[in-house]
């Protein structure tokens, strides 16, 4: 059976929708993120080299996987909005870009966090930490944009313009550990190497991980459907619905 997903595109069936899938995305990430902390807590082993202080990678690299992640989706719905003017896609990657900063944040404070016993300062200004500095303060940016500007629409296009220059960033935070002489370790999950570590520590970064981006999921489910109704309140769907549940 063919699916009609331009029926989706709709701000009215995206919100029935997005209401549908939020409890079932919470709820993976609670029961996910137990899983991969009991994991990485409690079942990996130490790290002959750093010791217990390793174990904060669980939290820290699913963190920095997902600020790229969540940015690299928040520029593509971006782009389509800009390209075929589309207010869903727009609202869409105005809603990712909260998660995203969060993730942003999450991952430098880890990583303060985990360079001091490691690196004996908080703070280097090193390639893929000031790289990812910037990837916050591109996040801040297009937010920031668009809540200066009161049209939705031109702070839409504004905002896509934002995300769409800072995606150049995305390849230096990725690859600056290989193109420098940088503190940062390199990469210990590679498309093209094997793992190099335990199966148990790799399971529980990848469970952690799915858990993050459940919860990104979820997160931009719930805000995206107050956006909606921010910007589409004065349309006759939403009127039916405020009536509905004053009932």
């Amino acid at each position: 059976m063919a699916i009609n997903w331009f029926k989706y595109s709709s701000p009215a069936t995206y919100y029935s929708l997005a209401g549908k899938l939020i409890p079932i995305f919470t709820v993976a990430a609670v029961l996910l993120a137990i899983a991969g902390l009991y994991i990485g807590f409690f079942v990996a082993p130490t790290d002959f080299q750093q010791g217990e202080a390793y174990r904060i990678i669980f939290i820290h690299v699913p963190a920095a996987w997902m600020s790229m992640f969540l940015y690299l989706v928040m520029a593509f719905w971006a782009a389509i909005g800009l390209a075929f003017n589309t207010r869903l896609s727009s609202m869409i990657a105005t809603a990712i870009a909260p998660t995203g900063a969060m993730f942003t944040f999450l991952a430098l404070w880890t990583g303060s966090l985990w360079g001091k016993p490691m690196w004996g300062t908080w703070w280097v200004w090193d390639a893929r930490l000031t790289s990812e500095l910037i990837l916050l303060f591109l996040y801040i940016g297009f937010m920031s944009l668009q809540a200066a500007i009161d049209d939705p629409r031109r702070a839409d296009k504004a905002g896509a313009v934002i995300a769409l220059v800072g995606v150049v960033n995305i390849p230096i935070i990725y690859f600056s550990v290989n193109w420098w002489n940088t503190l940062h370790q390199g990469a210990s999950v590679s498309l093209t190497q094997s793992p190099k570590m335990a199966s148990t520590m790799l399971l529980g970064m990848i469970i952690m991980s799915l858990a993050c981006w459940m919860y990104a999921i979820a997160m931009t489910l719930i805000r995206s459907r107050v956006i909606i109704l921010e910007r589409e309140r004065h349309t006759a769907w939403v009127a039916e619905l405020h009536e509905k549940e004053a009932a």
